[in-house]
């Protein structure tokens, strides 16, 4: 499945800090000429590196976990001290920052409500985390850690609101580090130093048949 077919190449929230670059360096380009134009210039090629969006052919497998974002896959692991109660799966993605800008929901499912804190802060420490419930009731958890800038990370879903496998759900924001934590009884498809693409490239696979 296609997803992202009319949501646009760029994200959202990066279009006024292109659309400036893009004024900065016409306006240089006038006055001063192309040389000095091309510093401008080179920053809006940056800028539109880190604010794309890119459309993602979702796999079509049941119980399939997503990959979150853009990188490689440094640690697979089992944890006891995950945001849902008893042991899980955890899987850690050192985040590519000229991957794509906004973060896939790793599952289909249901948002659920952890601490009863708002939304926007749930992705952003060891305390919080992005939580998705299955239809079959399996917990999947996705965290992000390590943002720069100290502009953390921003969720854009409601708690109660459906979502869709590898539904755009976040701004990473130029986080390092995805964490998903997975029901201890899923199968971990991938291992540590594998490249892996948001939205495109399945994790794991969860326990139901």
């Amino acid at each position: 499945m296609l997803e992202g077919r009319r949501t646009p190449f760029i994200a959202k929230e990066g279009i006024l800090f292109l659309l400036a670059a893009a004024i900065l360096t016409a306006v240089v380009l006038h006055f001063w000429g192309a040389v000095t134009a091309a510093l401008p210039a080179a920053l809006f090629i940056y800028l539109f590196f880190i604010f794309r969006d890119p459309r993602r052919q979702i796999p079509a497998i049941p119980l399939g976990v997503v990959s979150p974002a853009d990188g490689v896959v440094v640690d697979v692991g089992v944890t006891d001290k995950g945001i849902v109660d008893g042991e899980s799966h955890r899987i850690v993605i050192r985040v590519n920052s000229l991957g794509t800008y906004t973060a896939r929901c790793p599952i289909e499912g249901k948002i659920m409500d952890l601490h009863g804190e708002p939304l926007e802060r749930i992705v952003t420490s060891d305390k919080y985390g992005l939580w998705v419930r299955s239809d079959e009731g399996d917990d999947v958890v996705l965290q992000f850690r390590g943002h720069r800038f100290g502009l953390a990370p921003l969720a854009f879903l409601r708690y109660g609101e459906r979502v869709g496998q590898g539904q755009r759900c976040a701004y990473l924001r130029l986080t390092r580090y995805a964490e998903v934590q997975l029901p201890i009884a899923s199968r971990v498809l991938v291992k540590v130093g594998q490249r892996v693409m948001a939205g495109a490239d399945v994790l794991a696979k969860l326990p139901h048949p």
